[in-house]
This record gives C-alpha cells, sequence and structure tokens, in this order.
C-alpha cells in the first residue's frame, strides 16, 4: 500500500527561512493570529492526519469505490469517520472570514492544507475542496442574506458544496449551457436541466449539500455572458437556519471509471 509523508521539515525551511512567512504574515490583518508556534502546530497536525487517517484509505477506497442507492450515494468504508474527524479539526474553515465561523488565518495556511492532504489522498480531498469552491463564490457574490444561511454551516463542514457546470452537450464550451432558470412569484426560480461530472455531487458525508449551478434566464442572451449562478441545496434551509424539505434535485448515476488492464508479457 502506497505510504505519504508529509514534507514538513521542507515546508517549515520554506516558510521560515526563505520567504520569512512569519514576517509576512504580521503585515496582514488574517496574521495575527498565526504566530510561528501556531503555524508549527497546524502544519504537524495537518501532518499527522493526513498521513495517519487519509493515505490509508486512498488505496482502499480508490478499489471499493461509491455506489448508488436509491438515489443516494454511498461513500468507501473510512470517508465519513476521515470526514468527521476533519470537521471536528476545524480544518474547513481554517481559512475562511470569523464572522462566518472560520478561523480567518492566511490564505496560504489553508494552500498548505490542502496540499497535504491532497497529496495523502485526492479522492477524499475532492469532498471539501468542492466546498471551499462554494464558499468562495457566495462570499464573492452572495447577498448578506445568503452569507448568513449558506456560509456558517459550510464553513463548518456540517454541509458540503459543489459546481454544477458541465452538461451533456458541452464541457469547457460554456456557451453551449441549456439549464434554464425560470423566476417564480416568490422570489425563487425553478431549474431544468441535466449536468454531468459534479464532484461530490452527491454523497453521505454532510447533512446537505449546496450546489452552484450555472444556468440561463428566459431573457438572457447567447454565449458565456448570458449564463448566471443559482444557489440549488439539496435540502432547502428553514428559516432558523435547519435541513428543511427536500428539494427536487437528484442524482441518475455515476460515472464510470476507465479500468486499467495489465499488458501481456512482451
Amino acid at each position: 500500500m502506497p505510504v505519504y509523508k508529509a514534507p514538513l521539515r521542507d515546508m517549515k525551511f520554506l516558510i521560515n527561512d526563505v520567504f520569512d512567512y512569519p514576517g509576512h504574515y504580521q503585515t496582514l490583518a488574517s496574521g495575527e493570529n498565526a504566530t510561528p508556534d501556531i503555524v508549527d502546530a497546524i502544519l504537524t497536525e495537518c501532518g499527522r492526519f493526513s498521513e495517519e487517517v487519509l493515505s490509508p484509505l486512498y488505496q482502499s477506497g480508490d478499489e471499493e469505490g461509491c455506489r448508488l442507492e436509491n438515489g443516494d450515494v454511498i461513500t468507501p468504508k473510512g470517508y465519513k469517520d476521515a470526514y468527521n474527524q476533519y470537521v471536528m479539526g476545524g480544518w474547513q474553515g481554517l481559512s475562511a472570514p470569523e464572522e462566518y465561523g472560520g478561523q480567518g488565518l492566511p490564505a496560504s495556511m489553508g494552500l498548505f492544507k490542502q496540499e497535504m492532504m491532497g497529496t495523502a489522498n485526492w479522492s477524499f480531498s475532492m469532498y471539501p475542496g468542492l466546498s471551499i469552491g462554494a464558499m468562495n463564490t457566495i462570499f464573492l457574490h452572495g447577498t448578506e442574506d445568503q452569507k448568513q444561511t449558506y456560509l456558517v454551516p459550510l464553513t463548518e463542514g456540517r454541509w458540503g458544496g459543489t459546481m454544477c457546470l458541465t452538461e451533456p452537450q458541452c464541457g469547457t464550451d460554456l456557451g453551449q449551457v441549456k439549464t434554464k432558470a425560470e423566476p417564480q412569484a416568490d422570489g425563487s426560480y425553478r431549474l431544468t436541466g441535466t449536468k454531468i461530472f459534479i464532484s461530490s455531487g452527491e454523497h453521505d458525508l454532510t447533512e446537505n449539500i449546496v450546489h452552484v449551478v450555472l444556468a440561463r434566464l428566459p431573457d438572457a442572451p447567447k454565449g458565456t455572458r448570458g449564463i448566471s449562478l443559482f444557489i440549488v441545496p439539496k435540502f432547502l434551509p428553514t428559516d432558523d437556519g435547519a435541513v428543511g424539505e427536500r428539494n427536487a434535485v437528484n442524482c441518475g448515476a455515476l460515472e464510470r471509471k476507465w479500468a486499467s488492464k495489465p499488458r501481456p508479457p512482451a
């Protein structure tokens, strides 16, 4: 079984002796708490978690894969426990704003975390990684009400996130996106369409999944300029921020991976 060893010595050498991260952090509003001792402790614990929890699941998770049962996706053995440890460790909100439940540390701390966890187990790291993309999108472009509703549970890791972009008839050519968004009387939108290759689009790791979906309004112009982003949660949030009724979004199938076959002897 492959064994991952976090390159902590190299990381700490570059941080402290080459690029002077401690000095740089003190110039940042987000660097007030990023003292050398705190940074060292975070890197060390992230390395331990990556080596001891995530890495051992890489091969077994790849061999087992996910399975679809009655519309629900079950992740490989050990993933759910590993994700719970990830959430309890506060890793999802490491570099997220404090006002939404994050620790407010510099963005580079999140990059160090992603580097170690992604190398130790890329498949697992896709789940929280897609959530960070949804968090950033809502933080930069969402209304304050949307931020209050979605960012706290996403930052805490109780909810997951995705980006629903690709469709059966188009990949990188976003100008061909056909998913429609019809305005409703209550101010919401009714989306109809099909998306494919949605990483972490359905799973059993979180109590809710927040999809950021590319779609077109009825009067939208053709091409990429006519695309809008919509928040489509798996379960509609209640007024008090809890998980409410199931939304009309579902997983129809799992993508099949290519299976390599050993070459015959020469």
